[in-house]
């Protein structure tokens, strides 16, 4: 099995319902590390060695968090900006992260038809994440399509919550036992476009 470490962030994760739900479906599942990136630094005085060495010990690295302004939440951006440093996560000598998985589950509060060139915020996810998607290849990893939970805004039943919540575990642990074809998921645009074709079940 491969070791997935999900770093969370959320500086208001009391409010948001969906990003609990996520959250609570994974946690406690075989060989998944939840790192509470606000929990852990509230001061913001990230530890880089302790999040390196975290990073090292896992296959499989997931950014889950609110779509903030188009980004991440603040906390999340300092990680990137101090954990990534040149000659261990990039850089001719920097292969700590080389062949990794890369994967951010976000949840949004426009809907997709928001997130298109006509519609309200006039770029599509995938444009918005390129930053994300480019940090990925410059540290050599392997970038998936965001898991994404979007149209929060207009109201999500709990039953469509529970939903997303059940999809986020059977990705986490198709990631986990190599049961998720990446070749398939990496033509959508999201990587729970299609998830029950995507994961191959035991025969």
């Amino acid at each position: 099995m491969k070791k997935i470490l999900i770093n969370f962030a959320h500086p208001a994760r009391s409010r948001s319902l969906i990003n609990n739900a996520l959250r609570s479906a994974i946690e406690g599942l075989e060989n998944v590390t939840l790192n509470d990136l606000y929990a852990h630094y509230p001061d913001f005085l990230i530890d880089v060695k302790r999040e390196q060495a975290l990073c090292e010990e896992h296959d499989v690295i997931i950014f889950q968090h609110p779509f903030y302004w188009y980004s991440t939440p603040a906390i999340m951006k300092e990680w990137l900006d101090l954990v990534l440093q040149h000659g261990w996560g990039f850089g001719s000598h920097g292969n700590a992260l080389a062949g990794k998985l890369f994967l951010q589950a976000l949840t949004a509060g426009g809907d997709d038809s928001t997130y298109q060139k006509y519609g309200y915020n006039e770029f599509t996810i995938s444009e918005l994440t390129s930053p994300m998607r480019a940090t990925a290849k410059l540290c050599k990893m392997t970038w998936l399509p965001p898991f994404a939970v979007l149209g929060i805004h207009r109201g999500l039943r709990q039953e469509k919550v529970s939903a997303y919540a059940e999809d986020y575990r059977q990705a986490v642990i198709a990631l986990r036992d190599e049961t998720l074809d990446l070749e398939l998921v990496k033509q959508s645009p999201y990587l729970n476009s299609n998830l029950s074709t995507a994961i191959r079940r035991p025969v």
